[in-house]
C-alpha cells in the first residue's frame, strides 16, 4: 500500500512550493511522518528536511514535505505536472 496518495493542487499548496520549498500531498490515514519521509525520498531521490501532517475533514490527511536547501520543490512539481 502506498503512503503517498496524490499531490495537492490548491492555490495555497502551489504557493508553498516557491515560498517554503514545500510540496503538499494527501497521504493514507495511517501514514506516519517517518513513512511519508522515507517513501518521498525513495520515489523522488531527494532529501527531506521535515514533514508536518495535518488532518482535515474535507481533504483527508495532508503532509507538508519540506525539502533540504540542495533540492527544489519546483523541480518535483514539474515532474508531478503541478507547475
Amino acid at each position: 500500500m502506498s503512503v503517498l496518495l496524490y499531490p495537492l493542487n490548491t492555490e495555497k499548496a502551489i504557493s508553498l512550493i516557491d515560498k517554503a520549498n514545500t510540496i503538499t500531498f494527501i497521504v493514507a490515514d495511517a501514514a506516519t511522518k517517518k513513512q511519508v519521509k522515507e517513501e518521498f525520498e525513495r520515489l523522488f531521490k531527494v532529501k527531506v528536511k521535515s514533514v508536518n501532517i495535518s488532518n482535515t475533514f474535507l481533504e483527508g490527511k495532508k503532509a507538508y514535505i519540506k525539502l533540504e536547501k540542495d533540492y527544489k520543490a519546483s523541480d518535483i512539481a514539474v515532474k508531478l505536472k503541478l507547475a
